[in-house]
């Protein structure tokens, strides 16, 4: 584990021998939906004090109490173990983004991360991340030039994703790409067929709008949508997704149930004046949305809001699933929580 400011990186390189040739649609891989048998999930640990000034130690906690029900469930793997240096803890961003196949197994996607379009300090040691998974376990991946973070993706494993133009339409990302190229690119590199547009994001997210604080899919054809009252910053923003989402359709053809999920009471936080300019308190992209499934259960942010028991119980109700609160008041001070500090590895199908 190192700070932020290191930029002394492993071989970002996808090794000659595990490196990937062509199209994922076209050798039949998919994008697996995250309640598919899972045998892994990657985190790593809060370390960096720039992401959580003055509450490291009780993010770590609230970390250390997701690892440990995790771990009741399916296998944790740190990169801190495996001797992978990272920048920081968000490798849902930075980790691969895994696919299957019925008879070939688990492969990956390895695609540029650029720091949520170069907001911070040069992230080069969470971009050699993937290219570090596949030599320590010997998975083949195809290596990306464009980037794209694993938090601005959701899917059914249908063939249906749902992503927000907020973020992918952001030119800090892929400034050469138009929306005609940026699909051609998610459906030959994730092999899916639909995808659904989103406006937008929360308010104090930095990622431009990551779908996984607003939108997840909790079964085949059932969304679960953040909501606001009037009043609330996010109002205008989340109604303007519930309509796109009660047009849509998926990759069968079908509907999209959408489940409504409240949204916690405000929270804010007091960064230091270096962090966002003069006068840094700042609204936490706490949401209730970012939730990870894994093995039978849905592990849920809460935050001490009146909306927890209520966004556990909707999830538990329309997933099948059992729901694990999780407290993560702290960890969203480094504006995410579980599903952005978490990456999934499929189990093989084979």
């Amino acid at each position: 584990m190192t700070d932020a400011s290191q930029t002394t990186a492993p071989d970002a390189a996808i090794p000659s021998d595990l490196r990937l040739e062509g199209s994922a649609a076209a050798a039949g891989f998919r994008f697996p939906a995250e309640w598919e048998p899972l045998e892994a999930v990657w985190l790593v640990r809060p370390h960096n004090e720039e992401t959580w000034p003055g509450c490291l130690e009780p993010a770590g906690v609230e970390w250390d109490n997701f690892a440990a029900r995790l771990r009741e469930v399916v296998e944790v793997r740190e990169t801190a173990s495996m001797g992978i240096p990272t920048n920081d803890s968000w490798i849902r961003d930075f980790g691969p983004v895994f696919l299957v196949h019925p008879e070939r197994g688990v492969a990956a996607q390895a695609f540029r991360f650029n720091g949520w379009g170069d907001k911070y300090e040069p992230r080069t040691l969470d971009d050699a991340v993937p290219a570090e998974i596949a030599r320590r376990l010997r998975i083949p991946m195809w290596e990306q030039s464009q980037v794209l973070e694993g938090g601005s993706i959701e899917t059914d494993g249908l063939g249906t994703l749902l992503v927000t133009a907020q973020c992918l339409g952001n030119q800090n990302r892929n400034p050469d790409l138009e929306r005609s190229g940026i699909e051609s690119l998610l459906r030959e590199s994730l092999g899916v067929s639909t995808i659904v547009w989103l406006p937008g994001g929360i308010e104090g997210d930095d990622t431009d709008g990551h779908i996984d604080d607003i939108a997840r899919f909790v079964a085949p054809g059932v969304v679960a949508a953040v909501e606001a009252p009037p009043g609330h910053p996010d109002h205008t923003i989340l109604a303007a997704n519930r309509e796109v989402l009660a047009r849509a359709r998926d990759a069968r053809g079908e509907p999209i149930e959408v489940v409504p999920l409240p949204s916690p009471t405000p929270i804010h936080y007091d960064f230091p004046a270096d962090r966002f300019g003069p006068g840094g308190r700042r609204m936490l992209p706490a949401s209730h949305a970012n939730f990870l499934i894994a093995n039978g259960r849905i592990f849920v942010p809460v935050f001490g809001s009146r909306s927890d028991d209520l966004a556990c119980r909707r999830l538990e109700e329309a997933s099948g699933l059992s729901a694990v609160a999780v407290m993560a008041r702290n960890l969203v001070v480094g504006l995410g929580s579980l599903h952005c500090l978490s990456c999934q590895q499929p189990a093989s199908p084979r």
